[in-house]
């Protein structure tokens, strides 16, 4: 890996890529709705500030070498529709977590999976990670097809994991290794072709 920038990734109708000052206004308005941070780990960004301090986390995160975060952009547009993450990196163990969040306005046209393949893709591959974790609420019934469509297998079961805003919540813990991968990256060109 190249710590002297983020590369961008080509996924189909989206593009990953890094996340600029440009982007504030987007991703204070992903991340401050509260159907996209349902789920999440940390409740909505309360103001556009919120969104410069995620913003200076990020470059942080980066500089550090413990967080690659992308912005999903659309091709036609490059306008930044959500994000796609690998953190909590350990490469002496070939291994990180994942998380996504993508725009209300966006759900439901595939962009994620678009973008989750191409990372997936570039972890395994450019990245040599043997195996990437998710942690998704059991509510969450849209983020377990999505990592199960990805092949991500569950794990455990983890009770009352995360507190936000005064509610507790549960977790599902995914994962997914190089072997799984290959054979869903197999299977899918199998029915392409």
């Amino acid at each position: 890996m190249d710590w002297k920038s983020l590369p961008t990734i080509n996924a189909g109708r989206v593009t990953l890529r890094w996340i600029t000052e440009k982007d504030v206004d987007a991703l204070y308005r992903i991340f401050s709705h509260p159907e996209v941070m349902r789920y999440w780990s940390t409740p909505p960004l309360a103001d556009r500030n919120a969104a410069v301090k995620l913003l200076h986390e990020i470059h942080d995160g980066f500089r550090r070498q413990a967080l690659l975060k992308w912005g999903i952009a659309r091709c036609a547009d490059d306008a930044l529709i959500g994000t796609a993450t690998l953190f909590n990196l350990d490469l002496d163990n070939h291994r990180a977590e994942i998380g996504y969040g993508l725009d209300r306005a966006h759900w439901g046209n595939g962009y994620i999976n678009e973008a989750l393949q191409a990372l997936l893709a570039y972890a395994f591959e450019e990245l040599a990670l043997h195996r990437i974790e998710a942690d998704v609420d059991p509510r969450n019934t849209t983020s377990i097809r999505t990592v199960e469509r990805l092949g991500f297998k569950q794990e455990g079961y983890l009770r009352e994991r995360w507190q936000v805003n005064g509610e507790i919540q549960d977790s599902l813990f995914y994962g997914l290794l190089r072997p799984d991968w290959e054979a869903v990256k197999s299977a899918s060109f199998n029915r392409a072709s």
